[in-house]
């Protein structure tokens, strides 16, 4: 799939705000404890990635009703659901200087009587993007961080109407992100998220 870049200046991925709050302490301490135990970016990323992906359990597998969207949150309370999984990995990647873009899928669950839209990110190695998925691991899903092939958690079926969005955003979509901040608990944000980007 080709991913179109929304800014011309890659700074834009770098930046923090108060969702992508990557000078936050705890994301800088986490940050500098995963990039001990790494030899290069490379496999701080990935050691990044893996810790968002296992060590944080998306809210809707454990049953978690918090909901996380800002995310030095997402790392005090380990609960999230996919976006805010994804903006915790976003600050941990930007705190060491890789950039990264959230990037989202339109997908069906409820066995095909919904919609909803999808978190991921992608990160930027060798001159490219590289779409992640940080979803977390259940139910025969097998998401792996990758710069030779994605190894997403969902594959969108297009004769279901599922489709990529190609965007890379420097910033959380604010459609989504308006029903993250004023959602109670999980299950009224899970009512709430869009089912669709508008164009």
């Amino acid at each position: 799939m080709q991913l179109i870049q929304q800014h011309p200046d890659l700074s834009a991925y770098l930046a923090a705000d108060d969702v992508i709050d990557h000078g936050h302490p705890l994301v800088r301490e986490t940050a500098a404890r995963l990039a001990g135990g790494a030899d290069d970016s490379y496999a701080y990323a990935r050691a990044a990635y893996e810790f968002v992906r296992d060590a944080i359990p998306h809210s809707a597998d454990s049953g978690d009703l918090r909901v996380t969207w800002r995310a030095s949150d997402v790392l005090a309370q380990g609960t999230g659901i996919c976006h805010a999984k994804a903006h915790a990995l976003t600050a941990l990647l930007r705190a060491e200087d890789i950039p990264t873009a959230l990037c989202y899928q339109r997908l069906t669950y409820d066995a095909g009587t919904g919609w909803c839209v999808h978190g991921l990110v992608a990160v930027r190695f060798h001159g490219a993007w590289h779409r992640q998925d940080v979803r977390g691991n259940v139910g025969g899903i097998d998401a792996q961080f990758s710069l030779e092939g994605e190894r997403l958690a969902f594959l969108p079926d297009a004769e279901a109407g599922e489709l990529d969005y190609p965007g890379l955003f420097a910033a959380p979509h604010p459609v989504v992100l308006d029903v993250m901040r004023g959602a109670p608990d999980r299950p009224h944000l899970w009512e709430h998220l869009p089912d669709a980007l508008p164009e």
